[in-house]
């Protein structure tokens, strides 16, 4: 079945109509369509002859998915030398190229010995950033 099948929602988007008038529409049978479960379904043949021209298909949005990883790591008894390496550690690997822009903050508690270390980038990206952390830590 290789035939383009539109939802009402899609039929209303299309005609610029609201989907509950393109339902009425369907109800009333001045449009046809197929009912498929509770859901109405119309050919592109048939919504051409509805509107008395050929139906096109609005372009496909140029945007890439865009996926974000927030981390925060939390890590207790660290001597400041330690923050510091690690901070000097995690610049540098930010500063490298990444699919796409990596964010990381570090906060370092003097007081209590603790450490945070805010990481926002790609999944990718991040995964390798806290696997240089890990090395670190376990050095």
């Amino acid at each position: 079945m290789s035939k383009q099948l539109y939802s009402a929602e899609e039929v209303a988007e299309q005609l610029g109509l609201h989907v509950r008038t393109v339902r009425g529409y369907l109800r009333d049978g001045r449009l046809r369509a197929v009912r498929i479960g509770k859901q109405y379904r119309v050919t592109r043949e048939d919504l051409e002859a509805f509107v008395g021209a050929p139906v096109v298909d609005p372009p496909e949005v140029g945007r890439r998915r865009h996926v974000d990883v927030s981390s925060v790591v939390e890590i207790d008894a660290v001597s400041p030398e330690t923050a510091h390496r690690i901070s000097t550690l995690l610049t540098a690997v930010r500063s490298h190229p990444a699919e796409q822009p990596l964010r990381v903050t570090t906060l370092y508690d003097e007081e209590r010995a603790r450490m945070k270390v805010v990481v926002i980038g790609g999944p990718a990206d991040t995964r390798q950033l806290l696997e240089y952390l890990q090395a670190v830590l376990e050095s």
